[in-house]
C-alpha cells in the first residue's frame, strides 16, 4: 500500500510499447454510479489521478452513452498538463475518440463545439452521420453492424496513438474485455455502499477471465485506488 506520492505520472507512466489502460470508479458494493452519474462517487483524490491518467494518454475513448450522461466537455487539458505533453513531445491536447452505434450524438455539445482537436466518431457501416455531425468529427466506419474494436485500436496505433485511455461505459469496457484489449485497469474504490440498481463497470458478451496483476494500491481519505495489468506484461514501472 502507497502514500499519496509527490508525482502521480511516476505512477501511471507512459509504457513503451501499445497499452489500452482503463479508468473506472465504483463504490465499495460493486457500484457504477450514484443516481445514474459516476459524480456521486467522487471523492479526494480522484479527480487528481483522473487528470493525470488523461495528461499521459494520446486518445481517450469513451462511449456515446457516457458522454450523453455525463455531459462530455471538450477535452481540454491544465496549462500545467498541456506543458508537461509539449516537453514530453506530445500535442496539447489528446486525441478524442467516441464510440456510437447510432450516432445520436449533438453536434452542439461542448465536446464538439469547443473541442482544441478535431474528434473521432468510431461508428459501423450501417450507421449514417448527419451533416451536422460531420461537420465537427471525423466519422469512421469500421465493422459491418456493429463496431469492430480490434480495427480501431489498430487504427489509433496506425495513426501514433499507443497509449490509449478508455473511461466507458460499461457496455463499451465488457466489449473491450471480450475482444482481449484491455492492458490495464485502474480503478477506484469509493468508501460508500450504494445498493439500489446501479450497474457494475462493466458488462457484455462472456469471456474467460482475464487474468491481471496488482501494480499498486493508494488511498486517500478512505478513498482506494488500483492499479492492474495484464498478467505478464512488462511495465517501466
Amino acid at each position: 500500500m502507497h502514500t499519496w506520492p509527490a508525482s502521480l505520472p511516476d505512477l501511471y507512466p507512459r509504457e513503451p510499447e501499445p497499452v489500452l489502460r482503463v479508468n473506472f470508479i465504483a463504490s465499495a458494493d460493486g457500484a457504477v454510479s450514484v443516481d445514474g452519474l459516476s459524480a456521486g462517487l467522487q471523492g479526494p483524490g480522484d479527480k487528481e489521478i483522473f487528470d493525470a491518467l488523461r495528461t499521459a494518454c494520446d486518445a481517450l475513448i469513451v462511449a456515446a452513452g457516457t458522454v450523453r450522461a455525463e455531459n462530455y466537455d471538450a477535452l481540454r487539458l491544465t496549462s500545467e498538463a498541456r506543458a508537461w505533453r509539449v516537453a514530453a513531445g506530445l500535442p496539447e491536447h489528446p486525441l478524442m475518440v467516441i464510440v456510437s452505434g447510432s450516432l445520436d450524438l449533438d453536434p452542439e455539445q461542448l465536446i464538439f463545439s469547443d473541442a482544441p482537436r478535431r474528434p473521432i466518431v468510431v461508428t459501423h457501416a450501417g450507421a449514417t452521420p448527419s451533416t451536422a455531425l460531420a461537420e465537427v468529427a471525423e466519422i469512421v466506419a469500421l465493422g459491418d453492424d456493429q463496431v469492430d474494436l480490434a480495427a480501431m485500436v489498430t487504427l489509433l496505433h496506425e495513426r501514433g496513438a499507443t497509449q490509449l485511455l478508455c473511461e466507458g461505459g460499461p457496455g463499451l469496457l465488457g466489449s473491450l474485455i471480450a475482444e482481449d484489449l484491455v492492458d490495464e485497469l485502474c480503478l477506484t474504490v469509493a468508501p460508500l455502499l450504494a445498493g439500489g440498481q446501479a450497474g457494475r463497470i462493466a458488462h457484455g458478451p462472456s469471456g474467460p477471465p482475464r487474468p491481471m496483476t496488482l501494480r499498486h494500491a493508494l488511498t486517500r481519505d478512505d478513498m482506494l485506488f488500483l492499479r492492474y495489468a495484464r498478467s505478464g506484461r512488462a511495465s517501466i514501472n
